[in-house]
């Protein structure tokens, strides 16, 4: 459930959990731009900076963001990329985000008609929400402040918020202790600002190092307070960071399929400048070559790393199908996944609800007579799910401003380079390219570019087929279960296609296609989806086949190549069945470690993807 607003006389939002008015009478937008950005220099400090990182304790009805955004839109000199990072435990509905950010007027309201349409989905955790083509980065952490920042990967802010009920109210909000938590993400310099001038706020952040001041308030407030990191003592020199790098420049990525292309699109975004060499004629030529997959969260009882991780994978594929893929149902849909399961294997984790925040629950009747099955069908709906073409994906990618292409260019040895740098060789030893960072995302190829990798070959082969003439399909939503099927595949104008697969055989990495497979293939979507098994009876159907490349725990590997003879060579590889759901969420973790960024998952998400956990 989201937490209840009250709207009092003259529009003023009241929580009546805390009994608080979650903004100053002078207005949100007003105390925004006095309290917390006139309190940490904005937008001045931020002049031509590439990045701006503001962390913020209470997200609230997010108009601190909404102003931030605003500003920065509106300022000239605005950083490369606005990274906003704030913490709620009591989310509210997205109507009432759209409610308050209408009463700011028509330019924060247009932005928080944006946030409203992303704010869903919200439970306990880290999501990340993206705006204006990726450059304005929003970083939620929902749940108890203090757990959520110490779950947080540390990075170092620029900006700090103190905001929340006021002390008497929330007292928890402003205690020494998550005082102290906040403290560890700010650096030399960090400017702090909070609209609350308590006695006991000044005494805790005083003796972490914090430099503070009385200003002038917003009435009906005298004051605000504001500040700076600056502690009289040396600080504790931290470890040193061999995956960060100060200045974009030159990387080359091995394979432009989904992977590849993702990574190369992420970091040319960030200002470097990319080479994708690839072995085949043309891009998304191996395992993203499929004509079509499905994309949708696995869910398990007890809420397991696998099941957030995808979540967390499926919300930035859709964030991105929305930026460069086109109109909805031109090469991708999000109509929602049916995914069949036995009736013991309905369970889900404590707690959820056909309400609450959780997008994926027991199908009713309706939803399984619309994805064409019997209604007392047993399965699980995924409400934000849908089917994609790969190729729609990487094209978009590739097409990204610094990315450059070059097919037929087949990587046998990746080598150092005297001077620090790293260099891609063809079979005879000659350079391909060059660049400061290497990144191998060749899929099942990279077994041979970094071998100590536990990777394996799968092989998969799909079926599908044109709609016979005349025929229609039995509904537009993708089945999951044992195999999948999308009954009707659509993309650059062409006739609606039917497909159903995938054979999975761990340690083959045969391509060729197999009529056993094929006939495999009609079996399981006979079980899966009889109506559509039915309705293609008979048409002509193909067959495609690809190579997958799998970990030994089957999640992606992304990070450092382990044994590396130096820093700088780099993986995003392993997404195996999954790479639809998980392709542009490891790709923008792998730039915000080399960046110093916040995630866009929590650290223990990101542990649970990095090559490290191969030495242990």
């Amino acid at each position: 459930m989201t937490e209840a607003v009250e709207w009092h006389k003259g529009g003023q939002p009241f929580s009546a959990r805390f009994g608080d008015v979650y903004h100053s009478e002078s207005g949100a937008e007003a105390q925004a731009r006095h309290v917390f950005l006139g309190g940490c220099g904005l937008p001045g400090a931020w002049a031509d900076a590439p990045q701006w990182r503001i962390l913020e304790t209470g997200f609230g009805l997010g108009l601190n963001f909404l102003t931030a955004w605003r500003a920065w839109r509106d300022d000239p000199r605005r950083p490369g990329r606005l990274h906003f990072v704030s913490v709620e435990a009591y989310p509210v509905a997205a109507a009432n985000i759209e409610r308050a950010a209408a009463a700011q007027g028509p330019a924060i309201g247009a932005l928080g008609r944006e946030l409203a349409a992303q704010w869903h989905g919200l439970l306990p955790g880290c999501y990340r929400l993206a705006f204006d083509d990726g450059r304005v980065l929003l970083t939620l952490g929902i749940g108890d402040a203090r757990p959520m920042l110490r779950g947080l990967a540390r990075f170092e802010a620029d900006s700090l918020f103190l905001d929340g009920f006021s002390p008497q109210k929330n007292p928890e909000m402003w205690s020494p202790e998550l005082l102290r938590t906040l403290a560890r993400f700010a650096r030399r310099g960090t400017r702090i600002a909070t609209w609350s001038v308590a006695r006991g706020v000044r005494d805790a952040l005083a003796p972490l190092g914090f430099v503070l001041e009385m200003a002038p308030g917003l009435p009906p407030k005298r004051d605000c307070l504001r500040g700076e990191f600056a502690p009289a003592w040396p600080l504790r020199a931290r470890g040193p960071e061999p995956e960060r790098v100060d200045a974009r420049g030159r990387c080359v990525v091995v394979g432009a399929g989904l992977a590849g292309a993702a990574v190369a699109a992420s970091l040319a975004r960030r200002g470097w400048q990319v080479t994708v060499l690839e072995a085949a004629p043309h891009a998304a030529a191996g395992a993203s070559g499929a004509p079509a997959g499905v994309f949708a969260p696995h869910v398990s009882p007890d809420d397991a790393l696998l099941s957030r991780l995808t979540r967390a994978g499926v919300r930035a594929t859709l964030s991105e199908l929305r930026r460069i893929g086109g109109a909805e149902g031109d090469g991708w849909a999000a109509p929602g996944v049916l995914e069949r399961r036995a009736p013991y294997a309905l369970r889900l984790p404590p707690g959820w609800t056909a309400e609450g925040p959780n997008e994926s629950w027991t199908a009713t009747p309706v939803q399984a007579a619309d994805a064409g099955l019997a209604a007392d069908t047993a399965a699980l709906w995924h409400a934000h799910a849908g089917w994609a073409s790969p190729a729609r994906l990487v094209e978009g990618w590739l097409a990204t401003p610094g990315v450059t292409l070059r097919t037929g260019s087949a990587v046998a040895h990746v080598a150092p380079l005297p001077d620090g740098r790293w260099a891609a060789l063809d079979a005879d030893g000659r350079p391909l390219a060059d660049g400061d960072r290497v990144v191998l995302a060749a899929g099942a190829a990279t077994r041979a570019l970094a071998g100590a990798l536990p990777l394996q070959p799968v092989r998969g082969q799909l079926a599908w087929g044109d709609w016979p003439a005349g025929a229609k399909p039995p509904s537009c939503v993708p089945v999951n279960g044992d195999g999948h099927c999308i009954p009707a595949v659509s993309a650059h104008g062409q006739a609606a296609r039917w497909l159903s697969g995938a054979t999975y055989a761990p340690g083959d990495d045969g391509a060729d296609l197999r009529d056993a497979d094929t006939q495999a293939n009609l079996d399981r979507l006979a079980g899966l989806h009889p109506g559509l098994a039915a309705a293609v009876r008979g048409s002509g159907v193909q067959a495609w086949a690809g190579v997958r490349c799998a970990s030994h725990d089957r999640r992606p590997l992304v990070g450092p190549v382990p044994g590396a003879p130096s820093a700088g060579l780099w993986v995003c590889t392993a997404l195996g069945s999954r790479g639809l759901s998980f392709a542009a969420l490891c790709a923008e973790l792998l730039a915000a470690r080399w960046h110093g960024e916040p995630l866009p998952v929590s650290a223990a998400l990101a542990r649970g993807l990095d090559t490290a956990r191969l030495r242990a």
